[in-house]
């Protein structure tokens, strides 16, 4: 048998030596080996190398290095300013580290008139790369929701500047809807509708719905609103324009109407009666109701008693609106009412509201509906914080939730009918569009 063992011999035989290779790269490498010892057959064949040598031109990126080392970067940053602002904590949150901004701020009666210490500024900076200020803006409405106040404060070459100027601010309509699954301002909250919409619509329909104790689950809502814009930015809600609120089945349509820029405007049902009741359902804008009109075991007096009127759970120092135009017929320490004012309206009616912690209005003293007139307290017999309302005709007790819903209603004027009944038609087809909409994506 020929050895295949690596010998002078076998060195010396290039037959030999081949085999030698080929086998030790299959010992060697295993199953691979089929590829390795085809290779190699191509050991005894001269490899020809070529080289091939091309001219390549290289991006000219210098100039753009160039240009781009001399711009300035810029950062932009929004928020909205608190009334504890100093200009430290102010630029802090803005997250700029700059003195002679700080320095500025304080120092520029502009500023300090108009935005520190201020809440609710709507806030854009301009930053640069060093977190220095380039430019900060501050927008702010005004009473009249018709224009916005500007102050731009801005850094040149001279130092530090601060205008201020006023601009138009512009209206634009927004339509959303809800689904109660707890109470309004959860389902508003869902549907990212602002709190003061939310509130408008309890108003508008709190002559027909108690928000406090009958909205259901599954009760539904649609709303347009005005939506004020400042320089392209949202500044703030305006005013509801419609709505529809589906409450136990039944709906409520509202609409705002207005038949003269001289005259004040009021909100309609789509049948041209108004919202506005003399009485409103309710002393609070938002609370839970503790204690009805019926009878009821009394904390104090440990016994069975009428409860003559309506308790209203809130914190201390909520405030207490007028439910109707009158007169202040008394304001005063009365017993166990503790703190209580009494309003003298027509027809004989008049209103309590008991164990206030502060009265802000005297006898005598005209009062208008949805006027503050106290803020709620623990005074006279009360266990805690509320409020009792109460109602009475002739001296006589009265459901007050009952009095409000059947308070009389104002229809729309004659000569303005034709244009409530043409813009009423537009509102019905919105709000049924709307409902459609909302009814396909909320099956």
């Amino acid at each position: 048998m020929q050895d295949l063992s690596l010998s002078d011999s076998a060195q010396q035989t290039p037959q030999a030596r081949t085999w030698v290779l080929r086998i030790g790269a299959f010992l060697m490498l295993g199953a691979g080996g089929a590829f390795a010892v085809a290779g190699l057959s191509t050991l005894d064949q001269p490899v020809q190398i070529k080289q091939l040598v091309e001219a390549v031109s290289t991006l000219a990126t210098d100039g753009q290095i160039q240009s781009l080392s001399a711009s300035d970067m810029r950062l932009y940053r929004s928020d909205t300013s608190r009334s504890n602002d100093t200009a430290d904590s102010l630029l802090k949150r803005l997250g700029l580290s700059d003195k002679a901004a700080a320095d500025f701020l304080r120092s520029n009666p502009l500023v300090r008139d108009n935005l520190l210490g201020r809440a609710g500024r709507l806030l854009n900076a301009e930053v640069n790369e060093d977190q220095h200020l380039l430019k900060l803006t501050a927008r702010w409405t005004t009473e009249s929701n018709a224009e916005f106040q500007r102050l731009v404060i801005e850094k040149t070459e001279h130092g530090f500047s601060a205008v201020r100027d006023t601009g138009p601010l512009k209206a634009s309509v927004r339509l959303s809807g809800g689904l109660i699954q707890s109470s309004l301002f959860a389902a508003t909250d869902d549907a990212r509708i602002p709190d003061s919409i939310a509130m408008q619509m309890a108003d508008i329909f709190g002559g027909d719905i108690d928000f406090h104790r009958s909205l259901r689950k599954g009760d539904r809502f649609t709303v347009s609103y005005e939506s004020l814009e400042a320089d392209g930015e949202v500044l703030k809600p305006g005013r509801v324009l419609s709505a529809e609120f589906v409450n136990k089945g039944k709906s409520f349509q509202a609409m705002w109407f207005q038949e003269a820029s001289d005259k004040p405007g009021g909100y309609y049902s789509l049948d041209g009666q108004s919202l506005r009741r003399v009485y409103l359902a309710s002393p609070l804008a938002f609370s839970r109701v503790t204690s009805g009109f019926k009878m009821r075991f009394h904390p104090i007096l440990q016994e069975w008693r009428a409860h003559l009127g309506v308790d209203y759970a809130a914190p201390q120092g909520t405030p207490v609106r007028n439910v109707g135009m009158g007169v202040v017929e008394s304001a005063g320490t009365m017993g166990g009412y503790g703190n209580a004012v009494v309003v003298k309206h027509n027809n004989g009616h008049s209103t309590v509201y008991a164990h206030l912690s502060k009265m802000l209005v005297k006898r005598g003293q005209s009062v208008s509906q949805g006027q503050t007139i106290g803020l709620v307290g623990a005074t006279g017999w009360a266990t805690g914080p509320h409020l009792h309302f109460e109602f009475r005709v002739n001296g006589r007790h009265q459901d007050p939730l009952q009095l409000a819903r059947q308070s009389e209603t104002i229809p729309v004027p004659a000569h303005a009918r034709d244009r409530f009944n043409l813009q009423a038609k537009e509102v019905a087809q919105q709000l049924n569009t709307s409902a459609v909409a909302f009814a396909n994506t909320n099956p």
